[in-house]
């Protein structure tokens, strides 16, 4: 069967090759045992060409995922963001999503990864809005019976392919209850966030989002919107959130790299407000999508040009 992205070039250890050559065994370590470390990056078009929206941030944090499960690669942030271009100037796209993956490229069988070769792929893809219709409509939400992972069981800060069999499981329960998507809660109780999205809620004109200790990934659309919020004026406050604070919210939204600012409008099938996207979430929106389509100059130094 074709893949959709045949025709595509990806990076693999250095060069340039076609997605459909760039192939490991079945028994591939990262395959068996959940041992990969990524990235998801997104590049827009801006009408005077492609831009990477925080590139050296995403870089970075691909490269401290690594720190933490004790690997290592033979090349710099430097090397890795220089082939990230590369790729995505071989695929000539002006917009698309950019997933950096780090594996052991080995197969053979044991739990250790010790001494087997670490491989760096990268590829570009086309990729339109991940919940679809829902970015402006607004999607339905379940709060999961499953917790989100924490620092005594799995590195939470790490963006490891293991670590989101905890999201798969709670994204397959909300869709087998007719939802969207789940929002995670800490072993603690409170709100988390959701499989693959930081989560904000509105109460009363200001922003309300989980802090650290609810074992969130400290997303880097989530510090955009923190950082884009302050600077039209509305308050911040990061703190633990009751699951309860979700159903009396006046609004909610996800906010991630895929996901992008998408309104949530029920939770558990409790209406989110008006139970449709709120004021506040379109205004952050809105200005999102100007900053990383490079029409707002105050945050110019977020982009690379292709």
């Amino acid at each position: 069967m074709e893949s959709k992205y045949a025709g595509l070039k990806v990076w693999l250890d250095g060069r340039i090759v076609p997605y459909e050559k760039a192939v490991v065994p079945i028994l591939t370590h990262s395959l068996q045992y959940g041992s990969g470390i990524f990235e998801g990056i997104r590049a827009y078009d801006t009408g005077k060409g492609t831009v990477i929206f925080r590139l050296k941030d995403h870089v970075k944090r691909f490269m401290n995922s690594m720190k933490i499960y004790y690997m290592h690669i033979d090349y710099s942030e430097e090397d890795i963001m220089n082939a990230i271009l590369k790729v995505v100037k071989a695929n000539k796209l002006s917009s698309c999503y950019i997933r950096p993956f780090a594996f052991y490229n080995s197969d053979a069988i044991g739990v250790s990864p010790k001494g087997k070769k670490i491989s760096t792929y990268i590829a570009a893809v086309p990729f339109g809005a991940y919940f679809g219709a829902g970015k402006e409509k607004g999607i339905r939400c379940k709060v999961s019976s499953w917790h989100r992972i924490n620092s005594l069981i799995l590195p939470p800060q790490a963006k490891a392919s293991g670590n989101y069999i905890n999201s798969i499981l709670a994204s397959m329960e909300a869709a087998a209850s007719g939802m969207d998507e789940a929002i995670l809660t800490a072993i603690n109780g409170y709100v988390a966030e959701g499989p693959g999205e930081n989560i904000f809620v509105v109460e009363n004109n200001k922003l309300i989002t989980p802090s650290r200790e609810s074992d969130i990934l400290l997303g880097i659309t989530r510090d955009t919107v923190i950082m884009a919020a302050e600077g039209l004026g509305i308050e911040v406050v990061e703190r633990s959130i009751h699951k309860e604070e979700l159903y009396t919210a006046d609004e909610l939204f996800f906010a991630g790299t895929a996901a992008e600012i998408t309104p949530i409008v029920s939770v558990d099938s409790i209406q989110v407000g008006s139970g449709k996207p709120g004021p506040i979430t379109k205004i952050i929106a809105e200005r999102y999508s100007s900053i990383v389509t490079g029409k707002d100059k105050e945050y110019s130094d977020w982009l690379t040009y292709v």
